[in-house]
């Protein structure tokens, strides 16, 4: 099975698991939990919050 990453946090994605959005252009994102689905949703910065690989130190 392909791995997947999330793209919220960019942490790694089991198999089996996840939430999978179709976006309305055809496009697929995965996120490994809900809590990086709903800061999606809430259009937070995963550059500015130190829980995500995606982080920069200033």
């Amino acid at each position: 099975m392909p791995q997947r990453v999330c793209y919220f946090c960019g942490k790694e994605i089991e198999p089996g698991t996840g939430i999978m959005l179709v976006k309305n252009d055809g496009s697929i994102v995965w996120f490994c939990s809900s809590k990086c689905f709903k800061s999606y949703k809430m259009g937070r910065d995963p550059r500015k919050l130190p829980w995500t690989k995606k982080y920069k130190m200033r």
